[in-house]
């Protein structure tokens, strides 16, 4: 095989990230592939690609996977991860999305010398445009690390982190970070109509300007700081703005406390 094919994989869980994720490796080549859903119309999508399996008891017995991607709810792991322990062995990666659920737990579930990863992708990953950020548990080879690249580069850009902890601010803000931009959004169409403008109208021109401006902070070498300063004009209208979401650091504070808390539930989560 060479650095650039990928092996067999076993994904535990096609939901809209676990088949986002297959999505991507069906693109860079992958050619056999188990998934485990118990819902069929999940993996309509890609009937004729892989094989699917209503629980882990079907398996086909000679399958060997290189990796075992673990896309399900978090809180379904105590119950399901045992299921998988025979496939812990020198061979094969666990690479986990659950939220919140620790190395050292799906190591104790899986069988204490099973080579875990944990990673923490966002939604983007449907476009191929999400970060994903992981870190290996003990025992995880360099192999096997390049391997878990791979398949989370599939669907967006990697970093990796030594510190296990940092998954949990890497949750609040990655993680989540989507759904506050969505916010953003949602807000200034709802602002928009507000002060007259119709609906349909309001709700493409907040959508293009959170996409455009994404797009820009992506190309642009510049700061998002100095970004948003370049709009800036002095004493203009997107000053006197900026003056009512920066007053008494209101915005800025209010964030803060925000990713503080998303941090805090996501430490609560992993125990």
């Amino acid at each position: 095989m060479s650095e650039t094919s990928l092996p067999p994989l076993l994904l535990v869980g096609c939901g809209k990230m676990g088949g986002a994720m297959l999505a991507g490796w069906l693109e860079r080549g992958l050619t056999e592939a188990v998934v485990v859903e118990p819902q069929a119309a999940a993996v309509a999508g890609f009937a004729g690609r892989v094989t699917r399996v209503p629980e882990p008891a079907a398996i086909p017995p000679g399958f060997r996977p290189g990796a075992v991607v673990l896309a399900i709810k978090p809180q379904e792991a105590a119950a399901v991860l045992p299921a998988f322990a025979r496939l812990a062995g020198p061979g094969t990666v666990f690479l986990s999305i659950m939220a919140g659920r620790a190395i050292a737990g799906m190591r104790a579930a899986l069988g204490g010398e099973a080579a875990v990863i944990r990673a923490m992708p966002n939604t983007p990953a449907a476009v191929r445009q999400g970060f994903t950020v992981a870190c290996p548990g003990p025992g995880v080879t360099a192999t096997q690390r390049a391997l878990a690249d791979r398949l989370l580069g599939a669907i967006g850009e990697v970093a990796w982190v030594e510190e296990e902890g940092l998954i949990d601010p890497v949750t609040a803000v990655s993680g989540g970070g989507p759904a506050y931009v969505f916010l953003l959004a949602e807000l200034l169409e709802k602002a928009a109509v507000e002060q007259g403008l119709p609906a349909d109208l309001a709700r493409r021109m907040a959508r293009a300007t959170v996409a455009g401006s994404g797009a820009l902070l992506a190309a642009s070498p510049e700061s998002s700081a100095q970004l948003r300063i370049n709009v800036t004009s002095p004493k203009g209208t997107t000053e006197r703005a900026l003056a009512v979401l920066m007053a008494a650091e209101a915005w800025p504070a209010a964030l803060s406390r925000a990713i503080a808390a998303a941090t805090e539930r996501s430490r609560e989560l992993a125990g």
